[in-house]
């Protein structure tokens, strides 16, 4: 099984880096949220949420520490991220507001690891980027 090794690549936001597909290209992959800017896609290094002055007020270094969680711009991040491949952020932060960032990462890895060829699975691909099995977590969620 693939190993989310560090928790700074679990984003403010809830995202996990390790599974976004600027973090597993190939070349120039991008370093993830807390990495250095270099790499990185433009609406990453400009992000509103990573940016918020709330969140560089918060103890927690997540959206979920704030008074205003969930706010309008993570509402409006987790609505697209459900819609299109799955995965919510707030559930996401509350599941690591509950149960603490290391059973998070390892609830990560069960949920987001190939069940043929044990690689970790990208959130915004419908395959497994190495043998194509199809990611059964993508797709919409119902509400």
């Amino acid at each position: 099984m693939p190993d989310v090794k560090s928790s700074e690549h679990i984003a403010p936001c809830g995202m996990n880096c390790y599974l976004c597909t600027g973090y597993q290209r190939k070349r120039r992959p991008c370093p993830g949220c807390y990495g250095p800017d270099e790499n990185k896609p433009k609406h990453c290094t400009v992000c509103k949420i990573k940016n918020c002055e709330e969140l560089a007020r918060g103890g927690s270094g997540f959206c979920y520490s704030c008074e205003s969680f969930p706010c309008k711009r993570l509402k409006q991040l987790d609505t697209r991220y459900k819609t299109r491949y799955g995965m919510s952020m707030i559930e996401n932060l509350q599941d690591i507001k509950t149960h603490g960032i290391e059973e998070f990462k390892k609830a990560q890895v069960i949920k987001w690891t190939c069940k043929k060829c044990g690689l970790l699975l990208c959130v915004h691909r419908e395959r497994c980027q190495d043998c194509g099995e199809v990611n059964e977590g993508y797709g919409p969620i119902a509400n």
